[in-house]
């Protein structure tokens, strides 16, 4: 009996340890394991959001795709891990990647894992020597393709990409040249330039809003300032600001100056018209007024140079919003200055600007493009030229936020609208409806205060 005993125990031990070691062989590897065994991605470092795991990782790219084993460079981009059964959503900022790692609004839609880009020849993510002619939309889709092929391996359900403003440009493009790495694309704010010399945004802003005086009264800012311009350049050298890169403060000035009404659109509402200085306004008035509207220190040397890569993008491939100088076209010394050129060191040579570029995007998006989400602001400058479904686009949307600024998106569109734009994005991800709460849905892709810190 006590020999039964002993050999059921002994049975029962070996079976335990069995087990115990089968449950080791079988359990899935951790995700920092799996990322680590991706080929050429470099885990910076790790933390948590909430629930989530949140990577800053580093994946290596061919600084020109038509030559993948040629000159490579890291680029960084993040990710928030919940789960890899969840949903995947491709998050392309156009500019640096985010300080923080939070999920954009389609992410909260669907509860899904997000990956953000950095774009590319934003630092710390450009070659070294930087060959400029291989910053293109070619080229930054090609980046975010590999990331989708590497990423697949781990995350096999569904993929939606997203980016505001610029990041919704550069998703759109994505799009265009990889049609099926993601399932979707929800694209906030985003302009589409199709020919470059054949702008509406001057008359945009002329005509915006529901206050013609508004309108009048920023024009009365300009003049305002240009007549002050001594006073007002003396008190910006006083500050310790430097314009080399623009020639000079009274070039730099007028740069601002021109900006003033767009920004005033972009970021601001119907509601701030109220704090628009009259004609009686003192400099101290207009002081105030512009640094809040517009920031004395950005248009200076150490406010352009992070966009460096931004403006040589605008002044090559992507266009840019043509300056309406009529309201103080008597008052400039330096017209024609607010174009990108002026942004960007003469070291680094532009090539002859790509007209067919935007051309190619809005075909695609007109005739081929499919599962496509545009959402605008109705008082958005930006949203003078927006991109438009076509006689070929398939399942998809467009949207426009009444009153909205550059912070439109999904959660500000009246009540109809947001539940179908919401139920698009859900099916799109394979979501039930009933799986995803409505608290999901509370912000933007991106805070105002993000969008504002890259002007776009």
């Amino acid at each position: 009996m006590n020999r039964l005993v002993r050999s059921l125990l002994a049975f029962g031990l070996a079976s335990a340890q069995f087990l115990a070691v089968a449950s080791v062989v079988n359990a899935a590897p951790d995700i920092e394991d799996r990322i680590a065994a991706l080929p050429g991605v470099r885990i910076i470092s790790e933390g948590t959001s909430g629930t989530a795991r949140t990577f800053v990782l580093g994946i290596q790219q061919p600084a020109d795709h038509r030559k993948p084993r040629g000159r490579q460079f890291e680029q960084r981009i993040s990710l928030l891990h919940k789960d890899d059964s969840k949903p995947m959503v491709l998050h392309t900022t156009g500019y640096h990647l985010p300080g923080s790692i939070s999920p954009s609004e389609p992410a909260r839609l669907v509860d899904g894992n997000q990956i953000s880009v950095e774009q590319r020849f934003f630092p710390p993510s450009r070659p070294s020597p930087a060959d400029w002619d291989d910053l293109n939309i070619r080229q930054a889709a090609g980046d975010h393709h590999r990331i989708v092929r590497e990423f697949k391996k781990i995350y096999r359900g569904r993929w939606l990409s997203t980016g505001a403003s610029k990041g919704g440009m550069t998703s759109v493009y994505h799009r265009r040249f990889f049609p099926h790495d993601v399932d979707a694309t929800i694209a906030y704010v985003a302009p589409n330039d199709v020919v470059n010399d054949e702008d509406s945004y001057g008359e945009f802003i002329r005509n915006v809003g529901n206050d013609p005086t508004c309108n009048r009264r920023l024009e009365g800012v300009q003049r305002q300032i240009l007549q002050n311009r001594d006073a007002i350049v003396a008190r910006l050298e006083a500050q310790g600001y430097t314009y080399r890169q623009f020639g000079g403060a009274h070039r730099a000035l007028e740069v601002l100056v021109l900006d003033t009404p767009f920004t005033f659109w972009q970021y601001g509402t119907q509601d701030q018209c109220a704090l628009v200085p009259g004609p009686a306004a003192s400099v101290d008035d207009l002081w105030t007024f512009i640094d809040k509207t517009v920031g004395w220190d950005f248009y200076t040397d150490a406010g352009v140079a992070p966009y460096e890569t931004y403006y040589y993008q605008a002044g090559t491939q992507l266009g840019w919003p043509e300056a309406d100088e009529s309201a103080v076209r008597d008052l400039l010394r330096y017209p024609g200055s607010s174009v990108p050129r002026t942004m960007v060191p003469d070291s680094i040579r532009f090539p002859r600007f790509d007209k067919h570029a935007m051309k190619d995007i809005d075909r695609w998006v007109r005739y081929e493009g499919s599962r496509l989400l545009f959402v605008y602001g109705q008082n958005d400058p930006w949203s003078a030229e927006p991109f438009h479904l076509g006689p070929g686009t398939r399942d998809s949307l467009a949207f426009v936020v009444p009153g909205g600024n550059h912070g439109s998106n999904i959660a500000r569109l009246p009540e109809e609208e947001r539940g179908a734009a919401t139920a698009a994005v859900l099916r799109w991800a394979g979501v039930p409806a009933a799986a995803v709460g409505t608290a999901a849905v509370d912000e933007g892709p991106d805070s105002l205060d993000a969008l504002r810190a890259r002007r776009g």
